[in-house]
This record gives structure tokens, sequence and C-alpha cells, in this order.
């Protein structure tokens, strides 16, 4: 009861804050404020930079990526790490682990599985028609990605409809299935490669003496033209990454919720 009534005084507490906060902020498309006219009127605004100059520095005719993945690459790094401390969290307090889940290899079917297709007994209908469409959202989510600072998408989004796909094909038939597929080892290992994808594409021009996810510095590496196309394919490495990550967490959190964290069963 005690626990209840600290949490309660905290949340108040930091929703005063937070309330108070917004007084200082400017009004909503206010011409004057300091993402639209600069600090003091003397400096040029962030916003108006990046519409001016992003084609130039980076090659790539998306702003909003050019943004996430370029100008503001640190916080989106550190976004990725938080959908995946967010995945272990849930991991870590519902995972069930006994001795035959050191395999990591699903359960085996029950042994009075009825084989046969009276009426929809086995989802035949629904069943087919998802692992037909599963296939083509993954194409398209591939597309997303690649295409992603070129055009509408990204690895945030990319990742979705990957991890949608595999819950798609779990819903529709069942969690065993997608293991089989999708494994918990091959999940969490794809989950920290996407994150140490993104790091390395930081940690390279550091090599060279240059700051971190500079990407510009990798234009040898790259063997492109100029430090601009190096950014634009860092881009696409770093999105890849994302992907990866909200991928595999996607799912491991859909997998962990839907079976209690036993992985036997679901939905």
């Amino acid at each position: 009861m005690k626990a209840k009534i600290f949490a309660s005084i905290a949340v108040a507490i930091t929703g005063a804050v937070l309330l108070y906060a917004v007084t200082d902020f400017p009004r909503f498309g206010d011409p004057r404020s300091p993402a639209n006219a600069g600090i003091g009127g003397g400096s040029p605004s962030a916003s108006l930079y990046y519409i001016e100059n992003t084609y130039r520095d980076t090659k790539v005719p998306n702003l909003v990526t050019a943004i996430l993945a370029d100008y503001r690459g640190y916080d989106t790094m550190f976004e990725t790490v938080v959908i995946l401390t967010a995945g272990m969290s849930i991991f870590a307090i519902l995972r069930v682990l006994r001795r035959d889940d050191a395999s990591g290899a699903p359960d085996p079917a029950p042994a009075s599985s009825d084989p046969s297709i009276d009426g929809d007994h086995h989802r035949i209908i629904v069943g087919t028609t998802c692992r037909i469409a599963a296939p083509l959202i993954q194409i398209f989510a591939l597309y997303v990605v690649a295409h992603g600072h070129h055009s509408p998408g990204g690895g945030f989004q990319g990742g979705v409809m990957l991890g949608a796909s595999f819950i798609l094909i779990a819903l529709s038939g069942s969690l065993r299935d997608t293991l089989v597929r999708f494994g918990e080892q091959q999940y969490l290992r794809l989950a920290f490669i996407g994150i140490l994808i993104y790091a390395g594409f930081g940690f390279l021009p550091l090599w060279v003496g240059r700051n971190f996810l500079d990407y510009g510095a990798l234009s040898g590496l790259l063997m492109t033209s100029g430090e601009e196309m190096a950014r634009s394919h860092s881009m696409l490495g770093v999105e890849i990454g994302v992907a990866m990550t909200v991928m595999s967490i996607m799912f491991a959190i859909f997998a962990n919720l839907s079976t209690r964290g036993r992985l036997r069963g679901g939905l």
C-alpha cells in the first residue's frame, strides 16, 4: 500500500512539472519560435537549414529520413536502443525458462492433433491466405527499408511490417509453426546485431579521426564519389540495422505476452 502511495505521489509531481514546462513552449505554428526563426534572430533556423540543404549534404531526397538517420542520428540510435531495452525488459519479466527450453526449440505438436479438414478445423482458408500474403508483406517491407531514404519509409516502418508478418503467421496458424521459422535464439540475436550495425556506422568514422556517426568519413570505405553519397549509403545501412531490431523485438514481445513467457500455446 505504501509503495502505491509513493508511486502516486511521484506520478503527480512529475505530471505537475511537465504541465508547468508546457507553459514555456511557443504557440503551435509560431513563425517566431526558435525552430522557425532561430535563436535571437541571428542564427538560421534548423528547419530552414534542413529544407534548403538536406539534398546538398546527403544526396537523399527524403527529408525526414535524412533528419532521423543523419542530422539526428544520435537520437535515432538511442530510440532503437530503447526498443531493444523494452523487449529485453519484457523478456526478463515474463520469460519462463525450463530445462527443455535450453535448446530454444518450440514445443512438440500435441499427440492428439486431429489431421482432418472437417470444415475449417485447421483454419484452411485463413491459414493458406496468410501464408500466401506473408511473403508479399515481407517483400514490400524490404522495399520500404531499402528505399526509405529516397521515398516514404525506413527502418522503423519496414521493421514493423516484417514483425507483423511473423505475427500474422502465428495468429493464422500457431506460434509453434512460426518459432520453427523464426526461433527465440534467432530473433534475440538479430535484435542485438541490428544495434551493432547502427553503432558500427558510428564507430567507423572515429577510426579515421572524424566524429561519431559522421558518415562522410566512410567515402573511401564505401567507394563513393564523395562524402555526400557516403552519407546516403550509410543511411541505408543504418535503416537495415533499425529494421532488424524493430522486427525482432516486435515479434519477441508478441511471443512472450501471448504465452505468458512460456513460448507454448499462444493465441
